[in-house]
């Protein structure tokens, strides 16, 4: 998959394609969104920075004996949660993230589905070998809570995943390079990632990549993730972030790329809009095509407007 076409369509302007069903399930272990913001004058001193954020957005609808057509009821809900945590204690620093997604839809012609669903934490351990560079420990856990299906036929929905079903692990050790402000680069040859499926019944499936009746698959492979996080005014911030992922024992050349953009707007203390456009392209997420044994590039574009809560720093 060639890299610069990815990063093409993440950045067409006006490219709306709203998940459904599986494929909106399957891009939320990869959604991931570090808020951490530290100060300049705290970077190269001892100190604690812990915080979060709460945003929610709720939409409803009423039709009655309205003749153009459309559901009599409509309701969506979206939840993002976020605690994060920075400690340095001389050239030690540890950062700790934990994001919490949920989504909620309920149609009079659909009924209530959920339509996004995420658990995602993040910890890293460095030791700062340079202003510019840290030799550093990674690890992150990816899930979702609740059950999912599949909606291609409505009436009869298709059991698609559940808590740890799947759960993606990584353990990967590396290098951290900074070379400018607000950029970070996480480099590592040899990094070590589970996929669990825990669920009997996806487990007998063979889903996400793992063979038939067996709970996990370990992969062994070359890791990388690039962090981006501006604020263009004091109200208005874009954080993007890209994961990459190389399979050495598996088609290495066909890198997993996992992508997350997010674009936020206050324009009171409390409410604001964002948009948040994610990517997946999983060379073991075959789903698609005629014979549904064929990966595809997964685009997801949410715009919502709601209250956002900023908790300590």
């Amino acid at each position: 998959m060639k890299i610069w076409l990815i990063v093409i369509f993440i950045f067409l302007t006006g490219y709306v394609y709203a998940q459904d069903s599986t494929v909106s399930i399957l891009r939320n272990e990869a959604n991931r969104s570090i808020t951490l913001s530290i100060p300049d004058s705290l970077k190269n001193k001892d100190s604690l920075i812990k915080g979060g954020l709460i945003n929610l957005n709720i939409a409803q609808g009423s039709l009655k004996n309205w003749a153009a057509g459309g559901d009599d009821f409509t309701f969506a809900m979206n939840l993002y949660i976020n605690g994060h945590a920075y400690l340095r204690k001389k050239k030690i620093t540890w950062y700790n993230n934990l994001d919490i997604n949920l989504g909620y839809i309920n149609t009079t012609s659909v009924g209530g589905r959920k339509n996004d669903d995420r658990l995602d934490f993040l910890s890293k351990l460095g030791y700062d070998l340079n202003p510019k560079i840290s030799a550093s420990m990674l690890f992150s856990l990816r899930t979702q809570f609740f059950d999912g299906f599949n909606y291609s036929d409505p009436a009869n929905p298709v059991f698609a995943s559940t808590s740890f079903s799947p759960a993606y692990i990584l353990l990967s050790p590396g290098f951290d390079f900074k070379p400018i402000k607000n950029l970070s680069i996480f480099l590592s040859p040899i990094s070590s990632r589970w996929v669990v499926v825990m669920n009997p019944t996806l487990s007998k499936m063979g889903a996400y990549g793992v063979d038939t009746g067996r709970k996990s698959i370990t992969q062994l492979g070359a890791f990388g993730t690039i962090l981006f996080n501006s604020k263009f005014t004091k109200n208005i911030t874009f954080n993007s972030r890209m994961d990459l992922f190389s399979n050495y024992e598996h088609n290495p050349y066909n890198i997993d790329v996992y992508m997350t953009n997010l674009f936020a707007a206050k324009f009171t203390k409390l409410f604001s809009v964002t948009w948040n456009v994610d990517l997946i392209y999983d060379d073991d997420v075959r789903i698609f095509g005629p014979n549904h044994n064929a990966p595809r590039l997964q685009l997801k574009s949410l715009i919502g407007l709601g209250v956002l809560m900023k908790i300590g720093t």
